[in-house]
C-alpha cells in the first residue's frame, strides 16, 4: 500500500548530510520545509526542491519555536523532523576552550533537545517521527573527539529518554550515528591525502563514507515502513564502531 504523503521539517538543510537527505525526500514525494542559517544555500536548495525555506538558528529555542510554527503555517501539520545541524570538532580536551566547548554543545547537543522539544509540541497530538544524528564516536574512543563525542553521546542519549517519554503519543525518536562522511564539514581532512588515508583504514569497509548513504535510513526512519522501531541508535559508519578497522584486521590475518 502507497504510502501518504508526508510533511517533513529538515533542520540544517543546507549542509551536506541536510542536502541529501532533502533531494531523497523529495524524490519520495514527501512534503519538505528547509530550515537553516544559510540564507543563500537554502534559496538554491528551496529553487531546486520547490519547496519552501526558513532561515532559523537551531541552537537558539526562540528562533526554532518560530520556524516550527512557520513550517506548520507552511504545511498545514507536521508528521517528522530531521535535525541535520551539526559540527566538527577535533582537538584534544586541554586545548578546547570554554567557547569551542559551548559552540560544540550547542551546535549538536542544544540544537537536538530543540528539536525535540518543538517536534513533540507540533505532533505529540497525532504521532510521527523525529531523527537525530548522533555519531559513531560517541560509542568508539578516537583521540581529540573528547568534545565532539560528549555531545553526540548526548544526542544518543537524548534520543532513548525523549522516545520513552513520548511513545505512548506514538511519537517515535530515533537517531543515526555516521563515520566520517565527506562533505564540506571535512573538507580540511579529506583534502589531506595522509589524513584520508587514515581515517579510511579506520572504516572495516575500507572507504568513508558520503551522504547518500546515510540519507536513506533517515527516509526509512521517518517512513511507515519503521512505525515499530523507536528508541533505537543505528551506525551507519562503515563498521567503525563495532568492528576493528583494516589495519589492526590485517595485523591479524
Amino acid at each position: 500500500m502507497e504510502e501518504a504523503q508526508k510533511n517533513i521539517l529538515v533542520l540544517g538543510a543546507n549542509g551536506g548530510l541536510g542536502s541529501s537527505v532533502c533531494r531523497l525526500l523529495q524524490s519520495r514525494k514527501y512534503n519538505l520545509v528547509l530550515a537553516g542559517r544559510n540564507k543563500s544555500a537554502l534559496e538554491s536548495l528551496s529553487e531546486e526542491l520547490g519547496s519552501p525555506f526558513i532561515i532559523c538558528d537551531a541552537t537558539d529555542f526562540a528562533s526554532l519555536a518560530s520556524c516550527f510554527e512557520d513550517a506548520l503555517m507552511d504545511l498545514g501539520r507536521l508528521d517528522g523532523v530531521v535535525n541535520a545541524v551539526g559540527s566538527l570538532h577535533l582537538k584534544p580536551a586541554h586545548t578546547t576552550t570554554e567557547e569551542d566547548w559551548m559552540s560544540v554543545l550547542q551546535t549538536n547537543l542544544t540544537s537536538s533537545f530543540g528539536c525535540v522539544k518543538y517536534g513533540a509540541k507540533c505532533m505529540m497530538a497525532k504521532g510521527g517521527s523525529i531523527v537525530l544524528v548522533s555519531s559513531a564516536v560517541a560509542t568508539t574512543g578516537m583521540p581529540n573527539h573528547e568534545a565532539i563525542a560528549a555531545a553526540k553521546g548526548g544526542v544518543a542519549a537524548l534520543a532513548r529518554s525523549a522516545a520513552a517519554t513520548y511513545a505512548r503519543h506514538n511519537l517515535r525518536v530515533n537517531c543515526v550515528s555516521p563515520g566520517m562522511m565527506a562533505t564540506q564539514l571535512t573538507r580540511s581532512i579529506t583534502a589531506n591525502a595522509s589524513q584520508l588515508e587514515a581515517s579510511t583504514q579506520m572504516h572495516p569497509l575500507g572507504r568513508i563514507g558520503v551522504a547518500d548513504d546515510v540519507a536513506p535510513v533517515i527516509e526509512w526512519l521517518l517512513s511507515d515502513s519503521s512505525s515499530w522501531v523507536t528508541g533505537t541508535n543505528i551506525n551507519v559508519d562503515g563498521g567503525l564502531a563495532s568492528l576493528r578497522g583494516r589495519v589492526m584486521a590485517r595485523a591479524t590475518s
